[in-house]
């Protein structure tokens, strides 16, 4: 593998919100970037096998879409405005069902093409049939957190602990280190307190993390009272589960008492504000949530519920949101938002130290913008245009772990027409329409 040297770009870490380098460089060899600077800066010696001249470039962290179901691609806009149960009992579970293997695979190719066009480079993601996913993600280039979504209840509650078991060995660190694996419990309306303990146990013993979604709607909260007599997250606090290091996807509906055992416990939290206004689950507080220290990343959900899988549009989306619902424009500036959808997110999956910045010693997850565009001018501030104003063609190139995935907007992992042509033809099969 061969270093690649980045030329002449304007370099937006996301360290801090003035860390910004016009005109620099950014050396990258093998998986690592070995230096980000000024002009000039790469190291003594250094000899790059490729050269990327990027005047009229920003270069910044990729995203990292910390909570999808990669291959919901397949039921984008099948079932729109509808509340969540309602869509998940009568429209999304049934079809889900007959979801074949093969299917699983080319939906998550779909998402990965989509989401490395868009710039995202990491994903978190829990769906089942996860051994495709996992194939699509080792050939697509992708960065990903890998879960097989658990139904405590049921005939398959076991089944599901035992391939869980089976997917860590086999796929738990594949990829380069690309592909990482935790348990996925689907929800505690899903998996009762028992099954979660034995979720744990699984959890300890093979030294993962957990993916669950938590708080989501006031419908799981006041069933969860009457159940247990305690919110979702005092309920996950009680059985051990913040015990171990816990993505926590939506956290919509919390008290203060809840966002303080979520800092204390150091549970990553997964904002999806898109998609918890188009299903009217409610707005997540997240700036309360910033405030007390929880980690929060910036999430999709999947396509069925957004309906895209543009990070960008998620950015402004929880920007502009929390101003609005908190009536305060202050509320979750440009540099938060983007730090969300950045180092807020690998936090979130555990990859602080790892990606979610630039700097040396990191993963080389890189993405290239090109500028030159009519919503990039003025340049007052580069932070705000890439919050507020851009949009996902913008991203120009596309480097995960080292190596350039997308060049010129051409992907070069994936065969996009093969993927168009198997996602159109499984999903006529599924939906019976043609």
């Amino acid at each position: 593998m061969g270093g690649i040297l980045i030329k002449g770009a304007t370099i937006i870490t996301v360290e801090n919100h003035d860390d910004i380098i016009p005109g620099g460089e950014i050396a990258i060899e093998g998986q690592y970037i070995v230096s980000v600077g000024p002009a000039g800066s790469a190291p003594a010696g250094f000899v790059p096998d490729r050269v990327l001249d990027a005047p009229d470039m920003l270069a910044m962290p990729g995203f990292v879409n910390s909570h999808t179901h990669a291959a919901m691609t397949l039921l984008r806009s099948y079932a729109d405005d509808l509340p969540l149960m309602k869509w998940l009992e009568e429209k999304i579970w049934p079809l889900e069902a007959k979801l074949e293997e093969e299917d699983i695979y080319w939906g998550t190719m779909l998402c990965c093409l989509e989401m490395i066009r868009s710039g995202t480079t990491a994903f978190a993601d829990m769906y089942f049939h996860m051994n495709e996913v996992a194939r699509a993600v080792e050939r697509s280039g992708i960065r990903a957190d890998l879960s097989r979504g658990m139904i405590g209840v049921g005939p398959e509650a076991q089944s599901a602990l035992d391939f869980s078991r089976e997917f860590v060995s086999q796929w738990h660190g594949r990829g380069n280190g690309r592909i990482t694996v935790r348990l996925g419990p689907h929800a505690p309306y899903t998996c009762p307190p028992d099954y979660l303990k034995k979720v744990i146990s699984l959890s300890g013993e093979l030294n993962v993390g957990i993916h669950i979604h938590l708080a989501e709607t006031k419908t799981e909260i006041e069933d969860m009272a009457k159940r247990y007599g305690m919110s979702p997250i005092r309920l996950m606090d009680s059985v051990g589960l913040f015990e171990l290091p816990v993505l926590a996807a939506h956290c919509v509906h919390l008290d203060d008492g809840d966002i303080e055992i979520l800092a204390q416990k150091k549970v990553g939290v997964a904002h999806n504000p898109e998609s918890n206004m188009k299903l009217a689950s409610g707005v997540a507080p997240v700036t309360r949530m910033l405030e007390a220290g929880v980690t929060v990343g910036l999430g999709t959900d999947g396509a069925a519920s957004n309906n895209n899988l543009d990070m960008l549009e998620e950015m402004r989306s929880a920007a502009l949101l929390q101003k609005v619902s908190t009536m305060n424009p202050l509320a979750l500036p440009s540099f938060q938002a983007l730090r969300m959808a950045t180092a807020g997110g690998a936090g979130a999956l555990g990859m602080a130290g790892q990606t979610g910045v630039l700097r040396k010693g990191l993963k080389a997850d890189i993405i290239l913008m090109d500028t030159r565009k009519p919503h990039f001018f003025p340049r007052h501030d580069w932070i705000a245009n890439v919050v507020y104003a851009a949009q996902s063609s913008d991203v120009h190139t596309v480097i995960i772990d080292g190596n350039i995935v997308m060049e010129g907007r051409k992907v070069l992992t994936i065969d996009e027409d093969e993927v168009y042509e198997q996602v159109e033809a499984r999903a006529k099969r599924l939906t019976g329409i043609k």
